[in-house]
């Protein structure tokens, strides 16, 4: 209305009837409409200073409802048992001290009952020629916790056309975009979480610009300061306007001054226009990228325990047996995350016991089955999955993905999933990952080589998302659309002796220097690529580091890999992201036709494999599809928990998203019925994703 000023044809009245609202809040709603009814007066007397402002002054049209924005039902019941009893679950909050630990675990008296959704469908919309709107920031991971079970399961069924795993806000986003396509609303604005571009969550926005009835970008933003209302903290958002058709956008993009003698850092905002993609990115369209077979099954996420109780110090573990007894030392290992890589390591062991059965635990380890039943089984008692609640003294993601790329391996890569630098390094097979890394199963140090070489980090910036101002590694994005280079065995050695020295390199000045971190280093070789003063603080860690030498590495390293490829040496940013792309396309041509480039042939193709890894040889025979990855059967369990572990522990070797036949055939006599019931149960507690297709996932 602002913008309006005097330029309101003669007979055109302008006030709040015309706008209309959803607002969940009874007293948030009240306070909108009295805002709208504000923001009219002012701009009535601005434009209208001889004329006085029409009585009554405030008037009740209505029009902010008070109701739910995406979800409608009939009624809520509470969900009861076969014998009439109210089942209920934890509240998630309220605890008491463990009558052996002392510890605060969860008080399994303190019950909420759970609810079910009578005919949930999704709420309606009142017709309006634009929508703006500022929905809850809440993510996917925490959705059934801040909304509960009963509503996230009312909300799902109500939206199937939205990918289960996405953040809240992308109900709203979903039905706007349709709105706009269907020109049935001129445009659309609204603010969302800033992992808006997190792979999980461009699932749902990229159907929507490739559609037969496309929408665009006009504005995108993908990370802001704002403050929640509710709850008057900080956080970060999205903000993106679509448009019907094909048209260019202005894609923003947040800048603060990092310059140490600003004490203001004042942040500024930079723009550029073109044709904004679902990742948020204007330039060659990565997001076009496809999968490739020869990079299947080599990269995975690390652990995750699904409870404290399974990270423990070396005290504790030498106290269960670590040292002393035989075996141990396969289930007590060291336990690596983000911080131990990026900082100094904490000293974390993992108690991993994945694959052995509690009876045989329970004997063989005794002094680690009564340290986890009393310490583990009281949260996982409470957990509403039957699978961690059942497989209690089993960590809840095991990975078995990286359990099978690094059986016989003596190392393997690593980095951070999300990190403000991005560096790879070995770790030994003995050190286990936790979920804040992603792991390669590549021991070579040509493949080390070539993931941190400016080629590489170039594409998994650009492909991958962000988290707040980080960039974060997607498996599926960064990695299984990576194209190598096709080089031969005289052309990996430049790149593999680069890569041991790199890796040694950092390893020894760190050993030397045990306060030196990854973190400071990097920082330090940023500054030296920018030209930019060290301060006194960065000096030492320049001479504790060697970062000068770091950073010849470095170069030498990217220069080789450029060789590798065949590419002129200074290409920028967008010149190399367009030559991926086509590579990419060329490689994904040529598996259509059989033509497969293993990274390790080995052991993804056993039975078929023709060609080496990173082979230039143009004419070398297509290998034999059917056979890329050989299944070993296993035999079909017998109890529902370990028939529930076995499916999602298929799903995870499994190449892509899998049906339930091919999940099936990883197990003799398992009943594809059976297992497809399976499926659906483990999509319905949350532990395993469906795609559009029925398709099945497990989440990472």
């Amino acid at each position: 209305m602002r913008d309006l000023g005097d330029n309101v044809l003669p007979g055109l009245t302008i006030d709040p009837h015309q706008f209309l609202g959803i607002e969940i809040n009874p007293r948030a709603a009240a306070l909108a409409e009295l805002v709208l009814w504000i923001g009219s007066i002012q701009w009535y007397k601005r434009t209208r200073d001889s004329i006085n402002i029409p009585e009554p002054i405030l008037k009740d049209y209505g029009n902010i409802e008070c109701r739910d924005a995406v979800l409608d039902w009939d009624s809520i019941e509470p969900v009861v048992d076969n014998d009439g009893n109210p089942v209920t679950r934890w509240d998630g909050r309220t605890t008491k001290p463990h009558p052996v630990t002392g510890e605060e675990v969860p008080d399994e008296d303190a019950r909420v009952q759970e609810q079910r959704y009578i005919n949930p469908r999704k709420a309606k919309w009142p017709e309006a020629e634009y929508i703006v709107g500022n929905p809850p920031f809440i993510g996917a991971k925490r959705m059934r916790f801040c909304l509960g079970d009963g509503y996230v399961d009312a909300l799902q069924a109500a939206w199937p056309d939205v990918p289960q795993a996405t953040d809240y806000v992308l109900r709203w986003w979903h039905k706007a975009a349709l709105l706009v396509g269907e020109n049935k609303v001129k445009r659309s604005g609204l603010i969302g979480t800033n992992s808006i571009t997190q792979s999980y969550n461009r699932r749902a926005i990229s159907p929507h610009l490739a559609s037969k009835k496309p929408v665009s970008l006009l504005f995108a933003i993908a990370d802001h300061p704002w403050v929640d209302s509710a709850l008057g903290a900080a956080v970060r958002i999205s903000m993106s306007v679509i448009v019907a058709g094909e048209v260019d956008g202005t894609l923003a993009k947040l800048h603060v001054d990092e310059d140490p003698t600003n004490e203001n850092k004042s942040p500024n905002i930079r723009s550029e226009s073109g044709r904004i993609f679902s990742n948020f990115r204007i330039g060659p369209p990565i997001h076009l990228a496809t999968q490739l077979e020869s990079n299947d099954g080599l990269c995975a996420v690390g652990m995750k325990t699904i409870g404290s109780a399974f990270q423990i110090e070396l005290e504790k573990a030498e106290q269960l047996g670590l040292g002393r007894i035989d075996g141990l030392e396969k289930h007590i290992r060291p336990y690596v995350n983000g911080r131990d890589l990026a900082q100094t390591r904490r000293g974390k062991y993992i108690v991993d016991f994945y694959g052995v059965q509690e009876a045989d635990l329970r004997v063989t380890y005794p002094d680690c089955f009564q340290y986890l039943l009393n310490n583990a089984k009281p949260d996982r008692d409470q957990n509403r999955n039957e699978i961690f609640r059942s497989k209690w003294w089993v960590i809840g993601h095991p990975r078995q993905v990286f359990r099978d790329f690094t059986e016989g391996l003596d190392r393997y890569v690593a980095t951070i999933e999300t990190s403000k630098h991005r560096f790879f390094v070995f770790f030994e097979s003995e050190e286990t990952p936790d979920s804040t890394l992603v792991t390669f199963g590549l021991r070579e140090a040509s493949s080390l080589g070539v993931l941190s070489s400016k080629i590489h980090v170039c594409w998994a910036l650009a492909a991958g998302g962000t988290l707040e101002d980080r960039p974060r590694y997607n498996k599926t994005t960064c990695f299984e659309t990576f194209p190598f280079p096709a080089t031969d065995n005289a052309a990996k050695k430049p790149i593999g002796d680069l890569a041991e020295q790199l890796d040694a390199h950092r390893k020894r000045q760190q050993k030397q220097h045990p306060k030196l971190t990854m973190t400071g280093m990097y920082n330090v070789l940023e500054k030296l690529r920018s030209g930019e003063t060290l301060t006194a603080k960065e000096q030492t860690i320049h001479e504790q580091g060697l970062v000068s030498v770091l950073k010849q590495i470095h170069d030498d390293l990217d220069a080789a890999v450029f060789d590798a490829y065949g590419w002129p040496h200074d290409l920028d940013d967008e010149a190399i992201l367009q030559r991926l792309v086509d590579l990419n396309h060329e490689r994904a041509d040529e598996e259509s036709r059989g033509i497969v480039r293993w990274l390790r042939p080995d052991f993804q193709n056993p039975d078929g494999a023709t060609q080496t890894a990173f082979t230039g040889d143009d004419k070398a025979k297509p290998t034999k599809k059917a056979a890329k990855t050989k299944i070993k059967k296993q035999p079909w369990p017998k109890t529902l928990p370990d028939r529930m572990v076995a499916i999602q522990s298929a799903l995870q070797r499994h190449s892509a998203p899998a049906d339930a036949k091919e999940v099936a055939a990883y197990y003799t006599r398992a009943n594809k019925s059976h297992v497809n019931e399976l499926l659906e149960t483990l999509v319905a507690v949350g532990n395993v994703r469906q795609l559009d297709d029925g398709r099945y996932t497990v989440f990472q």
